[in-house]
């Protein structure tokens, strides 16, 4: 049985998606808002956790 990989997302493109800046992301993470992973200096945000994170975000409105 195989499963599809995770689709990790850079910074760059999570500040895209998310229409912040590199700070607010890093901070993001930084408080374990939004999770990520490290490879060496690669810092990867799981697809998952972008939408995660919206939906909080969307339940804290509400």
């Amino acid at each position: 049985m195989t499963s599809s990989p995770a689709a990790l997302l850079t910074v760059p493109e999570t500040m895209a998606r998310l229409k912040l800046g590199r700070t607010k992301v890093y901070d993001l993470i930084r408080t374990k808002r939004l999770a990520s992973i490290t490879e060496g200096r690669a810092r990867r945000i799981p697809e998952s956790s972008l939408e995660a994170y919206i939906s909080a975000r969307l339940e804290e409105a509400a």
